[in-house]
C-alpha cells in the first residue's frame, strides 16, 4: 500500500502566537525564517565589494538609491501618522543646503557638517511644518508639495546661497566603497529605528493619531506636539541624505528641491507597501535602478515607466512587500502520515 500524504505549510509548525513570536524545532526552521531576511541583506552589504564586477556606475546608481530609500522611509513614518507628505524635496533640500553652507562658509569638515545640518535640517522642517499639522489629508499635503517650490523660486529671487548658481567646490567624500557603506549603514539603522519606535507605545500613540486623532485628543493627549516631533523624526534621514548627497556631488543647488526627490519615495512607498517600513525599502531598490535602466530608451523612458507602474498599483494593490511575504508564506511540503503515527 502506497505512503499515505498530507499538504502541509511550511510555516505551519513554527507559528506560536503572531507573525512576529515563533517556537522553532529545527535549524530548517530556523532558516525558513531568516533565510530572506539574511539574503537580502547580506546581498545589500557585499555589493560594494564588487566594483570591479559591477563597475562604478553601479556603485553610484546603489547610493543614489540609498538616498532615496532614506526619503521614503521618512515619508513611511509620516505616513504613519496620518500626515501624506508629497514634499519629501524640502527635507532633502534643505538638509543639502545647511551642508553646502557650513562648509562653504564656516570651512566645516563633512564630518561636522552632516550630523549638523541633519539635525538641525529637521528641527527647521519641523518649525516651518509647525503652523500646517492642523491640517490632514489632501490639504497637508498640498502644502508639502508647495514647499520645495517655495524654497527654489525663494533661492532664485534673493540670490541667497549662491542663487540659481548654487554653491560648488565643497569637500568631497572618501572613497566610494566607504561613502556607500556608510549609506547603507544609515538606511539599516532608520529601518531597524522606525521599526522599533512603531512598535512601542509611542508608536501606538502615532497610529492612534492617524486612525482617529479626536479620540486621542479626548484622552488628554496633545496630537500636534506628537505629530512635530513624528515630523523631526522622520525628518532626519531625509535631511542626511540631502546631506551627504550634496557632499558627494560636491555642489548643492536649486536642483536640491527637485520633484524627483519628492516622486520617487512616494513612488517607492506605495509599490513596495504602504506602512511596513520593509516595503519602502524594497520599493527604492526596484525604482532606482529600472529607471536608470530605461535611460537607453530616451523619451520613451517615461512611457515605459509610467505604464510599469500603473501595473504595479493596479496588479498588486496591496504593495510588493505584502505580496512577496505573503506567497512565501504559502508554501506547502508533503508530510508522511505514516511518520506521524
Amino acid at each position: 500500500m502506497a505512503n499515505a500524504f498530507r499538504i502541509e505549510r511550511l510555516d505551519r509548525g513554527i507559528k506560536a502566537r503572531s507573525d512576529d513570536i515563533f517556537a522553532l524545532a529545527s535549524h530548517r526552521e530556523l532558516l525558513y525564517l531568516l533565510g530572506p531576511r539574511v539574503l537580502l541583506i547580506g546581498g545589500l552589504l557585499v555589493f560594494p565589494l564588487l566594483r570591479d564586477v559591477v563597475g562604478l556606475y553601479w556603485l553610484q546608481v546603489v547610493l543614489i538609491t540609498c538616498s532615496i530609500a532614506l526619503l521614503a522611509l521618512s515619508w513611511d513614518l509620516l505616513a504613519s501618522v496620518g500626515l501624506v507628505s508629497l514634499g519629501q524635496a524640502m527635507f532633502f533640500g534643505v538638509g543639502g543646503y545647511i551642508a553646502g553652507f557650513l562648509n562653504k562658509n564656516l570651512h566645516w569638515s563633512p564630518l561636522f557638517t552632516i550630523p549638523t545640518a541633519t539635525i538641525l535640517g529637521a528641527l527647521v522642517c519641523a518649525v516651518i511644518l509647525y503652523p500646517v499639522l492642523r491640517l490632514r489629508g489632501i490639504y497637508f499635503a498640498l502644502i508639502t508639495l508647495t514647499l520645495p517650490l517655495l524654497f527654489m523660486r525663494v533661492v532664485e529671487a534673493t540670490k541667497i546661497l549662491g542663487g540659481t548658481d548654487g554653491m560648488s567646490g565643497l569637500d568631497p567624500l572618501p572613497d566610494i566603497i566607504v561613502v556607500l557603506y556608510v549609506a547603507i549603514t544609515v538606511v539599516f539603522v532608520a529601518f531597524f529605528g522606525f521599526r522599533r519606535l512603531t512598535n512601542e507605545d509611542y508608536g501606538l500613540v502615532l497610529k492612534g493619531i492617524r486612525d482617529s486623532d479626536r479620540s486621542v485628543m479626548a484622552a488628554g493627549i496633545n496630537i500636534y506636539w506628537y505629530k512635530a516631533q513624528a515630523v523631526f523624526i522622520a525628518g532626519l534621514p531625509a535631511t542626511f541624505a540631502g546631506a551627504f548627497m550634496t557632499h558627494q556631488h560636491q555642489f548643492v543647488g536649486m536642483p536640491a528641491f527637485a520633484t524627483d526627490y519628492s516622486i520617487l519615495p512616494l513612488t517607492s512607498a506605495i509599490i513596495g507597501g504602504v506602512g511596513t517600513f520593509a516595503g519602502a525599502l524594497i520599493g527604492a531598490f526596484i525604482i532606482v535602478p529600472l529607471s536608470e535602466f530605461l535611460r537607453d530608451f530616451g523619451t520613451l523612458r517615461v512611457v515605459i515607466y509610467s505604464v510599469i507602474l500603473v501595473v504595479f498599483v493596479v496588479g498588486v494593490p496591496e504593495g510588493i512587500f505584502h505580496f512577496l511575504q505573503r506567497k512565501y508564506h504559502q508554501f506547502e511540503r508533503r508530510v508522511s502520515l505514516e511518520g506521524e503515527k
